[in-house]
């Protein structure tokens, strides 16, 4: 009985966080990393396959593809500020990086338009 209770309680658990990114991450300061161009570089390389990859970069490697089709829906508030905060530093600071991160993770230009669509809502 025990057992049972114990697997019952590990597998609502693993249900439960399977809904959201990791947060050990969220304490980075992004700030600092999209004023450093070296580092910001070296992301950037990292998500191009051109590149070594930080811990870091190899869970934002790997989420990326996922919070891309899904909206960013399993995002904590942090993590969608942050993301949104990124996009707008790469669209407006760096458009070569951002044009070749969406030609390899948004080939069709899906993400792109919804994330603009959102844009233009919010600034209405």
């Amino acid at each position: 009985m025990k057992a049972s209770l114990l697997l019952f309680a590990l597998v609502v658990i693993a249900s439960v966080t399977a809904d959201t990114y990791p947060t050990k991450y969220d304490d980075i300061d992004i700030d600092r990393i999209l004023q450093n161009g070296r580092v910001l570089t070296n992301y950037i390389k990292c998500l191009l396959d051109e590149g070594p990859c930080t811990n870091e970069g190899r869970e934002l490697k790997k989420t990326l593809p996922d919070a891309l089709s899904t909206d960013c829906s399993k995002c904590n508030d942090k993590q969608k500020v942050t993301a949104e905060k990124v996009i707008n530093h790469l669209r407006n600071k760096r458009p070569n990086d951002w044009e070749r991160l969406t030609a390899k993770y948004d080939p069709n230009g899906n993400y792109k338009k919804r994330f603009e669509a959102a844009l233009t809502t919010t600034k209405s």
